[in-house]
C-alpha cells in the first residue's frame, strides 16, 4: 500500500512539471518561505539518486519505480527487511555448565557443596528455623459459605408504590426493586425483606425476595399480601436483572437452579425465569379453604 502510494505521488508530480531533488534526503516536510516562488515538492523518509543504468525489466522490483521518461531511483529508509531491535533490548541466554571457558562451566555459578548448590527448597524455607507464614499469629476467620444480602424495608417499598414507580397490582420481584431503585445496583446473593416501615403498608402486595423476617412477613400477610422466597445462583440472578444480555449474546436463558441441602428450609421454592409478573396461583387445597397463597 505504502508502494502504491509514493508511485502514485510521483505520477502526479510529474505530470506537474515539479521539480525533485536528487540524491537529498528529507526526514521532515520543508517550511513554507516568504517568497511568491513556490517550493519544490518533497517526499519525507524517501531518498532519490539519479540512476546510470536504468533497468525496467523486472515490473515487480518493490524498490525503484519510473517516473514518466525520466531515470530517477528512490529509496524508502523504512523498510520491514531493516527493522531491528534498539540496542540492549534483548539479551543472550546464559548457558550454564559449558565447558571451563565459557566462565559458568562445571558448578555453573553455584559454588562448591552445600545445600543450595545441591538442589532447591520449597518457597518460605528458612533453613530449618521456624518460618514467618508460622510465628506470626493468626487474626479472624471468613466464612467461604456466608451469603450478602441486600435490606430492603416495607416503608420504602411503600413510598415507591405512592410515588407510582412499583404497581402494587402486579408482582414484586427483585428485578422490579431493582429497577425503581430500591436497592442498589450490587445485589450480592439477593434481596431480604426487612419489617421498618411496616406501618404504611395498607394494601395488599405480593413480594419473591431471598430472605423476609417474621416482622416483615407477618406485616404483609396481616394486609392480605403474601412473602415467597425464592433461590437464585448467580447466573440465575444475571438472567432475572438482565436478560437481554443472553439475546445479546444468542444464548438461551438458563434452568432455574435448585437450592442446596442446607439452604432448603430458608426458601420456598426456585426463582422462575424469566421475571414473573403474576403470583404463584393458589393450590386445589387452599382454594377450597379460601385462603391466600402460603409461601
Amino acid at each position: 500500500m505504502l508502494r502504491r502510494r509514493i508511485s502514485s505521488m510521483l505520477t502526479t508530480s510529474s505530470v506537474f512539471n515539479t521539480q525533485i531533488r536528487p540524491t537529498a534526503v528529507l526526514l521532515s516536510p520543508p517550511v513554507a518561505s516568504s517568497s511568491s516562488v513556490k517550493p519544490p515538492l518533497t517526499f519525507p523518509l524517501l531518498r532519490f539518486t539519479q540512476c546510470t543504468n536504468p533497468d525496467f525489466s523486472n515490473p515487480r522490483s518493490n524498490r525503484n519505480f519510473r517516473i514518466s521518461n525520466s531515470c530517477i531511483r528512490a529509496y524508502s529508509l523504512l523498510s520491514l527487511n531493516d527493522l531491528r531491535d534498539n540496542p540492549g533490548a534483548k539479551k543472550k541466554k546464559k548457558r550454564k555448565g559449558r565447558g571451563i571457558g565459557s566462565g559458568k562451566g562445571k558448578t555453573a555459578g553455584r559454588g562448591h557443596k552445600g545445600q543450595k548448590a545441591r538442589g532447591t527448597m520449597k518457597f518460605g524455607f528458612e533453613g530449618g528455623q521456624t518460618p514467618l507464614r508460622r510465628r506470626l499469629p493468626k487474626r479472624g476467620f471468613k466464612n467461604p459459605f456466608s451469603l450478602t444480602f441486600q435490606p430492603v424495608g416495607l416503608g420504602k417499598i411503600a413510598k415507591l408504590i405512592n410515588a407510582g414507580k412499583i404497581d402494587s397490582s402486579e408482582l414484586i420481584t427483585m428485578k422490579i426493586l431493582k429497577d425503581a431503585g430500591a436497592i442498589g445496583k450490587q445485589i450480592g446473593d439477593g434481596v431480604r425483606l426487612m419489617g421498618r416501615g411496616a406501618e404504611q403498608i395498607q394494601w395488599p402486595i405480593h413480594l419473591e425476595v431471598s430472605r423476609a423476617t417474621v416482622r416483615a412477613k407477618a406485616a404483609v400477610e396481616a394486609a392480605g399480601g403474601s412473602v415467597r422466597r425464592v433461590h437464585y445462583n448467580k447466573l440465575g440472578f444475571r438472567a432475572l436483572l438482565k436478560p437481554e444480555w443472553f439475546a445479546k449474546k444468542g444464548r438461551l436463558l438458563p434452568k432455574p437452579a435448585r437450592p442446596p441441602p442446607k439452604l432448603k428450609d430458608k426458601v420456598d421454592s426456585i426463582g422462575r425465569l424469566p421475571a414473573p409478573t403474576k403470583p404463584i396461583p393458589l393450590t386445589l387445597k387452599e382454594i377450597a379453604a379460601g385462603t391466600s397463597p402460603s409461601p
